[in-house]
């Protein structure tokens, strides 16, 4: 998975490409997160491009959000897509995750 790193002014912005993050590929984004959340504090993961998530890429990125939290950082989300959004709220992760309509919300937030 060829993650799109951008560093930003108060975090990095991490775009996850393809349309799914499910089980078939949720190992392969933690494994290329791994080096990212190593390097940096604050995260911001643009989901824009991904219109299906399952509860694998769900865990993947709760995952995220607890290591970046250990070393006193934070992981934010924005642009989801309705259906991804749908499904965040139905298993109501948004009251544990940060989530922008956009980049600059989120940035912002910081």
């Amino acid at each position: 998975m060829a993650l799109k790193v951008e560093p930003g002014e108060k975090a990095t912005v991490v775009v996850i490409p393809g349309h799914k993050l499910d089980a078939g590929n949720s190992a392969a984004l933690k494994q290329d997160m791994a080096p990212v959340i190593g390097e940096h504090k604050n995260l911001i993961l643009d989901l824009s491009e991904l219109s299906f998530v399952d509860s694998s890429g769900l865990g993947a990125i709760l995952s995220f959000t607890r290591q970046l939290a250990a070393k006193g950082g934070e992981l934010k989300l924005c642009a989801l897509q309705k259906p991804v959004r749908a499904l965040v709220e139905l298993v109501r992760l948004h009251r544990v995750l940060d989530i922008f309509n956009t980049r600059e919300e989120a940035m912002s937030s910081f």
